[in-house]
């Protein structure tokens, strides 16, 4: 028992000593729809000088090149942010290191192939689909191939270059307003995401840690336009049916007056409340 306690210590601190990467995927509230002006201004006073990221979203690729994080929506919005901006300051803080972020996401898509979806571009893990759709930044359809090359391409150009070696922490995801419509499937949908996010993490590094990588679900607000009850009730299963995967409520957010987005306040509580919910899980360190 001794020698096996003393193994896994060692393993924990080899994982400490490692790079932070941490994964942002979904629609629009992790694009994020606040204005830049409502930035808090202790970011904008203190910076992100720790913080690199890698963000596709949706139509291009940064090819696997990270750079300093400043919240943004895409080339076209430039002037905007989300919830994350809030746990990356926070991570910032904690971790006094540099860590990386990997980031795809575009508002308004859904996982479910039967659904409309921006630019009818979808997260969908379905194999069939997946093998007719190339990834959305080569042309295709395919979010979440996007995701997955751009990590394989993030791991091959720097990730595996780093001398301490590099541990991806968990999966942040804000989704499910755009799968309203089909409701019914989206436990088997989103569960589906998430095993295919974790089987490509195992068969790019060989890790069967990332087998169970951690799974952080925002919620979506009960008063806003972009809820829907069965969504709501697949991620609360989700989450008491697997140990790793976690569900951040935030009903009492405000949101902007579209009754869809969060506003800078309700942006700034769901931010800290996932940024708690990786404290609690010793997941920002």
């Amino acid at each position: 028992m001794r020698y096996l306690f003393l193994f896994l210590f060692a393993i924990s601190l080899q994982l400490s000593a490692q790079v932070p990467v941490y994964l942002a995927a979904g629609q629009s509230n992790t694009d994020g729809r606040v204005p830049l002006s409502d930035l808090p201004c202790y970011i904008t006073r203190g910076g992100m000088q720790h913080c690199l990221w890698s963000y596709n979203s949706g139509a291009y690729s940064m090819e696997g090149r990270f750079e300093p994080f400043w919240p943004r929506v895409n080339r076209e919005q430039p002037d905007r942010w989300g919830y994350d901006a809030i746990v990356y300051h926070n991570l910032c803080s904690d971790l006094q290191r540099d860590f990386y972020v990997i980031k795809e996401s575009l508002g308004g898509t859904a996982i479910d192939t039967a659904v409309s979806s921006t630019n009818n571009m979808h997260w969908s893990a379905d194999p069939a689909y997946l093998r007719k759709q190339p990834a959305a930044h080569r042309g295709g359809l395919s979010l979440l191939k996007a995701f997955c090359d751009n990590i394989d391409m993030c791991i091959d150009r720097q990730l595996s270059q780093l001398p301490e070696g590099y541990d991806i922490r968990c999966l942040l995801w804000h989704q499910g307003e755009s799968d309203a419509h089909a409701a019914d499937r989206y436990y088997d949908n989103l569960s589906a995401v998430i095993a295919h996010v974790r089987q490509h993490l195992y068969h790019k590094t060989g890790e069967e840690r990332y087998l169970h990588l951690p799974v952080i679900i925002g919620g979506i607000v009960k008063s806003g336009r972009g809820y829907n009850a069965k969504v709501r009730a697949a991620v609360e299963r989700l989450s008491s049916e697997d140990p790793d995967i976690h569900f951040v409520p935030c009903d009492d957010a405000t949101l902007l007056r579209d009754n869809l987005h969060f506003d800078a306040a309700g942006a700034e509580l769901l931010g800290k409340r996932v940024y708690l919910k990786l404290k609690e899980l010793r997941l920002n360190k």
